[in-house]
């Protein structure tokens, strides 16, 4: 099953570290991946994973990487790849 991961917060060192080492913690791949710092310092972060051999439900999955959002400072949230598709299909 492909998620994907957004993430948005002011910029710091080891976010993608952070994100990447629970990521794969849970046994989740990282499929790709789009960062950009915009100005002054605003990070975003949209990853694309496969989560199909995950060591957690999804549902557990996407609470521990929102807990780990409030842990940083930051926003990040998972979503199932179709859902997150629909949600921004224009």
């Amino acid at each position: 099953m492909r998620a994907v991961i957004t993430v948005a917060g002011k910029d710091r060192v080891g976010i993608i570290a952070s994100v990447t080492q629970t990521l794969a913690q849970q046994n989740v791949n990282v499929l790709d991946i789009t960062q950009t710092i915009l100005p002054p310092d605003f990070f975003t972060m949209v990853m694309l994973v496969d989560a199909g051999a995950a060591k957690v439900p999804f549902g557990e999955l996407a609470d521990q990487m929102s807990a780990l959002g409030d842990q940083m400072g930051m926003v990040i949230r998972a979503q199932r790849e179709d859902t997150f598709q629909a949600m921004h299909r224009i």
